[in-house]
């Protein structure tokens, strides 16, 4: 949920708009009445249209932005982008000019560089009432919290039936060693998570990470290429690996053949909270809908359509969850964390030291 750092990526590489279909269906009232009173209602033909700027792992079910169209009256368009990374880095060199009206994830790790930037407008949504307050980290209300997750080593579970790891500091072990695989953070959002978790997670994170090296640690630029090459989930030989606290229901929900045991199970000392955020983008010719938009994000309708679409949390009180999240997702009762301002004074000091000791 994954940026290169330093490097401006082209523009946004993929456009998808999305179109009411002409049903008849409409929002329920229960919903929230934020958006409504804000645009008129048209079923017919849009009074507005908007560009939602996001990453390229954003999902939501087909019928969402068409619902949120028969309701409003506002087509959402979706500019996709690489990562978080990338996404800020391009709306800073259009700051003022936006591509788009509303971006969506924004993680804590660079909430503070957008806000710096000033490329954002203030706007504290009525709908934040039903937020988490753990969720809630911005006092000035330039992001808006939308979904959460925990970027967590995740290990096979066969592997380890007798030692499974039960804290980060476990992973230094030799009974351990050369099974673990990780994101390089200059290349990867869950990269940059792991390195921040053992920044709050350990006593001494370079010397953590001189025992990672020395106990076979594989590094890889990005999720895929760790989740899909180097771990056991897809044909490698690694039994360890950074990836999600809701990954294990994606296991269980894309298994051919099917079954209801995941594989993988998740070590919770090691997980560290993202949070991700939608804000208006400064200059937006549709302050009205954009606002709208993020309202509606915040409605039980989208938050319910979060985990099995993007396998994050939803960050409103009284949010339905999937059966697969209920059976086999974990939440980390004490996440690890680092203040998102400490982050953007640290971020490339701690990026380059890590490249030395890794892969130096």
């Amino acid at each position: 949920m994954f940026h290169l750092r330093k490097v401006i990526a082209p523009v946004f590489v993929s456009l998808v708009l999305i179109t009411a279909c002409g049903s008849e269906k409409a929002l329920p009232s229960e919903q929230g009445s934020g958006s409504t009173e804000k645009a008129s209602t048209n079923t017919t033909t849009p009074t507005k249209t908007i560009r939602l700027i996001t990453h390229g792992s954003f999902a939501v079910s087909d019928d969402i932005f068409v619902q949120f169209e028969e309701q409003t009256g506002i087509r959402v368009e979706v500019l996709m982008s690489g990562d978080a990374g990338t996404m800020v880095a391009e709306s800073i060199l259009t700051a003022g000019n936006p591509i788009g009206d509303v971006i969506f994830g924004i993680d804590n790790t660079f909430m503070q560089r957008a806000i710096k930037a000033n490329i954002l407008e203030q706007y504290e949504s009525p709908q934040l009432e039903a937020v988490l307050d753990e969720f809630k980290i911005d006092e000035l209300h330039y992001l808006t919290p939308i979904d959460f997750g925990d970027v967590c080593v995740n290990y096979w579970i066969d592997t380890f039936l007798s030692n499974q790891p039960t804290k980060l500091s476990d992973l230094t072990q030799p009974r351990y060693a050369s099974e673990l695989v990780v994101q390089n953070p200059e290349t990867s959002s869950p990269g940059l998570a792991f390195l921040l978790a053992t920044i709050a997670g350990t006593p001494d994170w370079e010397q953590y990470w001189k025992d990672l090296r020395d106990n076979g640690v594989a590094v890889t630029s990005g999720w895929e290429d760790a989740y899909y090459g180097e771990f056991k989930a897809g044909g490698g030989d690694r039994s360890m690996v950074v990836s999600y606290a809701s990954s294990p229901p994606a296991e269980v929900l894309y298994a051919d053949p099917p079954t209801d045991q995941a594989p993988t199970a998740v070590l919770l000392d090691s997980c560290y909270r993202q949070i991700e955020f939608a804000g208006i983008l400064a200059g937006t010719k549709h302050r009205e809908e954009a606002e709208s938009l993020i309202d509606f994000m915040l409605s039980p309708r989208f938050q319910n359509d979060v985990p099995l679409n993007m396998f994050v949390f939803p960050v409103i009180e009284g949010a339905v969850l999937p059966q697969e999240f209920i059976d086999h997702a974990q939440v980390a009762e004490s996440p690890l964390v680092v203040d998102p301002a400490e982050i953007e004074s640290n971020r490339d000091a701690w990026t380059d030291r890590w490249v030395e000791i890794v892969l130096g």
